[in-house]
């Protein structure tokens, strides 16, 4: 059979892409080599899928050209996916900062995408490993299953992160192989690991603090880990981060720590109780045991008080590196932009090959914008094909 459309990879952006242009009568083959598609969906959240978010502005994506997610994004949004949601009667929640989250499971999204694939009449072939792609009049793709032909190629084989459930480099060697450049790729939405180690002592503690590096700023918790830092914040900091940059961190960003330590000099307690007052007792100790300063504040000399605060309001810590791809949510870099086109993701190299989700130079913040990437990316190539 001559399919209009194959897509290789059957995760949320390749499901999507098919259920396009099933739903345009194309007629359109998934190739998934995992056992079942979904595999990344069903482990995000939690297991509960943060599938969109309320909020999504091109403001939230990072790539070389800042504009190239505008069109997608702009022709597929939350609401219409909500609306899918709705119509496949899943209850979901809104969390904090507008992410939107299945009430039950990430199974549910699946369900949904496989629904919706039935109904558009898409063929899908799971454990059907991709051994070769070439293009004469039409694309061929060499499988473990045969061979098959389309007169369009999607490649939505995401990105480096996740290896456990599946991740390769197979759609930046397609990409190279059709000459295109690839923008250099990183792990992503990760945790960072300190420099001289972890801390120990206060391991799986979380506390609230505004991080920064560069122009970037995140107000979020962080939490210690035994190598160095995660939580929300880090991993959102851990785009923007650049090696043998420090990373800024307030652990107290509603106070005026020097200020307030100065108003109240004339006090006897010591500054590791005082400190206990607005932080974790386990970290006033540590950050008062590493200044050397654990004395009554009636004894604090005035540059004391400003390293004191300074230490909590302006942290300056150095990471030697990331947790890598293996506990990254996403990758950072990918195809590159400036060969595709943004309305379509079609190839400027290549006509009839498209590029789609992850594995494009698109990565979203943490919250369901990557997500929203998958669908909207879909969306625009499914429509096009």
């Amino acid at each position: 059979m001559l399919y209009d459309a194959i897509v290789i990879g059957g995760g949320a952006a390749g499901l999507f892409c098919a259920i396009e242009a099933g739903k345009r009568r194309k007629r359109v083959l998934v190739i998934e080599h995992n056992a079942e598609v979904g595999r990344k969906i069903l482990i995000s959240g939690g297991g509960r899928c943060n599938f969109t978010n309320r909020d999504v502005r091109p403001e939230n994506f990072i790539s070389a050209n800042p504009h190239f997610c505008k069109s997608a994004l702009s022709r597929y949004t939350p609401q219409d996916l909500v609306e899918l949601v709705k119509k496949h009667k899943i209850a979901y929640y809104e969390k904090t900062l507008g992410q939107y989250f299945c009430r039950e499971s990430s199974r549910q999204i699946v369900d949904m995408l496989l629904a919706e694939c039935r109904s558009a009449r898409v063929q899908i072939r799971t454990a059907c490993t991709v051994t070769g792609v070439t293009k004469a009049e039409y694309f061929e793709v060499e499988t473990s299953q045969g061979k098959f032909t389309g007169k369009n190629l999607v490649i939505a084989s995401g990105g480096l992160s996740f290896a456990k459930v599946g991740a390769t480099d197979f759609g930046y060697r397609v990409a190279r192989q059709f000459g295109h450049k690839i923008v250099e790729t990183r792990p992503s939405l990760v945790a960072l690991v300190a420099k001289g180690g972890g801390w120990k002592q206060l391991a799986g503690l979380s506390v609230e603090a505004e991080v920064s590096a560069g122009k970037a700023s995140f107000h979020e918790n962080i939490l210690f880990t035994h190598r160095g830092l995660s939580g929300p914040a880090i991993l959102q900091i851990s785009n923007y981060w650049k090696k043998d940059e420090p990373v800024s961190i307030d652990l107290l960003p509603k106070m005026d720590v020097a200020a307030r330590i100065a108003a109240d000099h004339t006090s006897r307690q010591t500054v590791a109780n005082y400190l206990s007052q607005f932080l974790p007792h386990r970290l006033s100790e540590q950050l008062t045991e590493r200044l050397k300063f654990n004395k009554p504040l009636a004894q604090l000399r005035r540059h004391e008080i400003e390293t004191i605060g300074a230490a909590i309001n302006n942290w300056q810590i150095e990471f030697s590196g990331t947790e890598g791809y293996d506990r990254a949510e996403v990758t950072l870099g990918g195809v590159s932009t400036a060969e595709l086109s943004s309305q379509t993701m079609e190839s400027k190299k290549a006509a009839g090959l498209y590029f789609i989700g992850e594995v494009v130079d698109v990565t979203g913040w943490l919250g369901g914008y990557n997500f929203q990437w998958a669908w909207s990316s879909g969306f625009a190539a499914g429509n096009a094909i």
